[in-house]
């Protein structure tokens, strides 16, 4: 390859004396410059499948070579397509030969590294084409100068930074744009006003922010045919003159910060076919001249602030295939009219304050295929003609509707697998008819009065995998072939009036996840055969009547992190193994004799009678029968008891005199040859103590996870210098740096020595006990490398930084968390703390959660660093350390005046964390005349009933309340002054679990 580019490098030179070498034939040295400038970008690139092997350098022309296509006038290159050809590498030095090159496509492949400087030097390229790689870097400024180019995509890359102000100043020929799908930020560029032959315009998935100069950026396009700026954080208001835009056939505004009303001549673009300003902060009503758009067929208004009566002339958009106009707060009924969408075939208008009856003209929308409605008041009874339709997805929950579940038709069956109906007045009984929907998958009827025996007809689903009968009134028994379908997920039966046994035919549901037969009236044993659901997750059996004892197989289930068995009458031993032996008091509480320390009371053990020689010499409660055998014949009863206790005695004395001989015997014949052994034992342990104290002390890279030797270092400060600060915390400075051949990056932790194990097999015992720790929500630690002098650990690294800069030290020009990854970081690291206390024995215990030691990777997930750094302190064991380890703020109450610390420390952190993360405020303001505790006053507002007020109003419009309330009810728990009163972190992850699940899956947990 350094002959190519050697040889690449002399042409260009040649080229360069012009006339000095006058015999050369200039077609020749421009065929050779195409077939040079190919095989040089070649070299530099991977080509897995050799896709490129009829590219040869002895060649005279490339215009037979493969994705190659020339000018058959010129017999020069002029188009180079290699889409999709799994290509890695850099684009790098040879394309800028092809000097008549007018379209170029690398899309969809592996490239990487910054965006070329050369490509701005091809003086005709039309056609630039390097969607889906993963280039990085900034735009090149060079791109102003392509003055020619018509089509350029670079979307689906990283790449990052601003956008040069003046890259559009020479754009007159520029017909198509995307940037789509990177890491850009800042303004939108000035200059983009220039392109006035501009069709087609795509900036979204982006970090663009600011306000955009709609007046004099986006309106001057007159030509603008799709515009999509979705998924930025732009804001301000978007004001009237999109009429300028009279070509405009799809607008794509949605998921940005833009507020204020919508544009009123919005619906004067009358080629408009796609509308969607969804997940903004709009105001006020839908303006009228919507109605002309009879083009529309993607129409979504979704999670905005509008308001106002339902829009009556909704009919007369009849082009209408989709609408949402979920999430905001409109009023009124629904119009009469809605049955003239003949053609929408998804509908949503879930959360919104609508009131009175489902129309029943909605049965003349043929093709709808999707109807939610969740979320409003509607009343009255559903009409039977919507069941008779094609409906695969029916929401209809949290409404007052009254009347029957209507039968429906074949045709319905046939095409339903989602049917929510939940919280409403229903009543009446299951249509056996609803047996026959043959792909139904999740099934909702809870809390609602139907008031009857369970159907047969349930066990006849096959592709059921949410089952939610909650709150319905049913009673008798639970049928055996519930389960038949074998595809069951979630079984939901509680707050019934069931009785009998648990079927034993339970064990068929092996895809079972979550089972909850809670407040019902169950008896009998629980079924052994519950030990065959392998993926259960969750068992809730509490509030019944069931008896026995728990079966041992159950302690065999890996995957259960909740229990409950509570206010039963269960007795026994609980099973040894799985998450049983860590269940708290609040699941087992309330039955008649489980064997735990955590309970009061008897302990009833079901197995057979010990043997004794005397049932009343160890103090029969019936002391009264004794007395009376010891008064009737006082010398018979005297006598057993001595010959009993002489029998035992001499027995024992035999056994110890034979047992003694023995011993001894043993030991003269052995000592020597056992005094040998351990002294060259011992002599071997202190070599190898010996020798790895050395090894250790010389200063070497232990690295946990490779193969590879060990790699010594002489001066780890050189390691420290090339690496970048990232970060101080109470155990010490955090760098950046690139490790090794691979260049993989870690994060290298240097320790505060002060108080520090000072031995190293004590100091490499502890680090590989906390290296054992992996789980997807810890920074899983890399080594380590010690002297006397320094100790450096070695971790994974986290490139999103911490969650004290997102929630607290956030630029205002950064976007805030959304509340999708606030919950995200609340449950993830909810799961990393369960796994330290619930998978160790002793648990790891942190200590010290807070938001700086929750690092955050490349998409939001939470990974909890410093975990069980305490062990490192000398003499430390369970003690609580002195206050430079720890954060007041979220230390448990307890540990002012206790020495030891347990989980409950850690899940009191939790719940501070938790009220940080959903508030987005500090543990404790400081005023000029007050101080504000912030679990103080969220338990204050949560009393009143205002506890939304202190939702950070950031993420305001975006949270879903039945998910915001619970999570703050759990943080109020967790923070309990008592430790007793908080819950294990397995439980939190349970009710985590819950309260992530859809309101139509989850239980009442508060």
């Amino acid at each position: 390859m350094g002959f190519l580019q050697l040889l690449f490098f002399f042409v260009v030179s040649m080229a360069s004396l012009g006339g000095c070498i006058s015999n050369i034939d200039e077609a020749s040295v421009q065929l050779n410059d195409d077939v040079l400038g190919l095989i040089v970008f070649k070299s530099g690139i991977k080509d897995p499948s050799s896709y490129l092997d009829s590219w040869k350098e002895d060649d005279n022309s490339p215009c037979s070579w493969r994705y190659i296509e020339c000018n058959p006038t010129t017999n020069r290159v002029s188009q180079l397509s290699l889409d999709g050809l799994g290509l890695s590498g850099k684009i790098g030095k040879g394309l800028q030969k092809l000097q008549d090159l007018k379209v170029l496509s690398l899309s969809h492949n592996n490239f990487s590294g910054g965006i070329s400087l050369e490509l701005a030097l091809i003086p005709g390229l039309e056609r630039l084409n390097l969607t889906h790689n993963s280039l990085s870097g900034l735009i090149p400024s060079s791109f102003v100068n392509m003055s020619s180019i018509r089509f350029l995509d670079l979307s689906e890359n990283t790449l990052s930074g601003p956008v040069p102000d003046a890259l559009f100043q020479n754009c007159l020929s520029l017909r198509y744009l995307s940037l789509a799908g990177n890491m850009l930020e800042g303004p939108i560029p000035s200059s983009l006003g220039s392109c006035s032959s501009l069709n087609n315009l795509n900036l979204s998935k982006n970090h663009f922010s600011g306000s955009p100069d709609f007046t004099n950026q986006i309106w001057p396009l007159k030509r603008l045919r799709n515009l999509d700026l979705s998924r930025n954080e732009l804001s301000g208001s978007v004001p009237g003159g999109v009429l300028a835009l009279h070509n405009l056939k799809e607008l794509i505004l949605k998921d940005n910060h833009f507020s204020g009303p919508l544009p009123v001549d919005i619906g004067l673009c009358p080629h408009l076919s796609a509308l969607d300003l969804s997940d903004n902060f709009f105001t006020g009503e839908v303006p009228e001249s919507l109605q002309r758009l009879n083009s529309v067929s993607f129409f979504d208004l979704s999670n905005n602030m509008l308001s106002g009566d339902f829009p009556q002339w909704i009919g007369n958009m009849s082009s209408l295939e989709y609408m949402d106009l979920s999430s905001n707060s409109f009023t009124g009924s629904l119009p009469s009219s809605m049955g003239s969408l003949k053609s929408v075939t998804f509908l949503s208008l879930s959360h919104n304050r609508l009131t009175g009856n489902i129309p029943m003209s909605l049965v003349y929308c043929i093709e709808l295929s999707v109807i939610r409605l969740r979320g409003n008041s509607f009343n009255g009874s559903i009409p039977e003609g919507l069941f008779e339709l094609g409906l695969q997805q029916v929401d209809f929950s949290n409404n007052g509707l009254t009347g029957s579940i209507p039968p429906g038709s074949a045709r319905l069956f046939a095409s339903l697998h989602t049917l929510d109906l939940s919280r409403n007045n229903l009543s009446g009984h299951i249509p056996a008819e609803l047996g026959l929907s043959s792909n139904l998958r999740y099934l909702n009827l809870s809390w609602n009065s139907i008031q009857s025996k369970m159907p047969p007809e349930l066990g006849y689903f096959q592709n059921l995998t949410v089952l939610d009968l909650r709150n319905c009134y049913f009673y008798g028994s639970i049928p055996g072939d519930i389960c038949d379908s074998g595809s069951l997920k979630i079984l939901q039966l509680d707050g019934n009036s069931f009785t009998g046994p648990i079927p034993e035919e339970i064990g068929n549901c092996t895809s079972l996840y979550l089972l909850s037969l809670s407040h019902n009236n169950l008896s009998g044993s629980i079924p052994q055969s519950l030990s065959m659901l392998n993926m259960l997750k969750m068992l809730k059996l509490e509030f019944n009547e069931l008896s026995g004892e728990i079966p041992q197989d159950l302690g065999r289930l890996e995957n259960i992190v909740a229990v409950n068995v509570s206010y039963n009458r269960l007795e026994g031993r609980l099973p040894v193994g799985g998450i049983f032996p860590s269940l708290d008091q609040s699941s087992l509480q309330g039955n008649l004799g489980i064997c735990s320390p955590l309970l009061k009371g008897p302990c009833k053990m079901n197995v057979s009678k010990p043997l004794v020689l005397d049932p009343f010499a160890y103090g029969n409660p019936t002391d009264g029968h004794r007395k009376r055998n010891e008064s009737s014949n006082p010398k018979t009863y005297h006598h057993r008891i001595f010959l009993s206790v002489s029998a035992i005695v001499a027995i024992s004395a035999a056994i110890f005199i034979v047992c003694g001989v023995i011993l001894i015997t043993l030991l003269n014949v052995s000592a020597r040859r056992r005094l040998a052994f351990v002294g060259h034992a011992l002599e071997t342990i202190r070599s190898s103590s010996s020798s790895r104290s050395e090894s250790l002390a010389t200063g070497k890279l232990i690295l946990f996870d490779s193969r590879a030797s060990v790699e010594k270092i002489s001066n780890p400060e050189s390691i420290l210098s090339k690496a970048a600060e990232v970060g101080e915390g109470v155990f010490g400075t955090v760098y950046k740096i690139q490790l090794g051949a691979q260049g993989r990056m870690v994060a290298i932790k240097r320790l505060v020595t002060s108080n520090l194990i000072q031995y190293p097999e004590d100091f490499d015992r502890e680090v590989r006990y906390l290296g054992k720790a992996r789980h997807t929500n810890l920074i899983s630690l890399k080594g380590y490398y010690w002297t006397p002098h320094l100790q450096l650990l070695v971790s994974e690294y986290a490139p999103n930084g911490s969650l004290q800069a997102k929630l607290h030290e956030r630029l205002p020009s950064t976007a805030p968390l959304s509340w999708a990854n606030r919950f995200k970081i609340i449950f993830g690291t909810a799961k990393g703390l369960a796994y330290l206390h619930h998978s160790f024995r002793p648990p790891i215990i942190h200590y010290n959660i807070k938001p700086s030691n929750i690092l955050l990777d490349e998409n939001y997930n939470p990974k909890i660093s410093d975990f069980g750094l305490t062990r490192l302190m000398a003499g430390h064991g369970n003690q609580v350390v002195g206050s430079r380890f720890h954060s007041a703020h979220y230390m448990a109450p307890e540990l002012s005046c206790q020495t030891r610390i347990n989980e409950k420390c850690d899940v009191y952190g939790f719940g501070i964390l938790m009220l940080e993360i959903v508030t987005g405020r500090r543990p404790v303001e400081y005023g000029e005349d007050s101080v504000l505790i912030l679990s103080d006053q969220v338990r204050v507002l949560l009393e009143e009933g205002n506890v939304l007020d202190c939702v950070d109003s950031s993420i305001f419009s975006e949270y879903l309340e039945d998910e915001v309330l619970p999570v703050l009810k759990l943080a109020i728990v967790c923070t309990s002054q008592i430790p007793s009163s908080r819950p294990s972190m397995a439980e939190v992850v349970q009710i985590l679990e819950v309260i992530k699940t859809p309101v139509s899956q989850r239980s009442e947990m508060f």
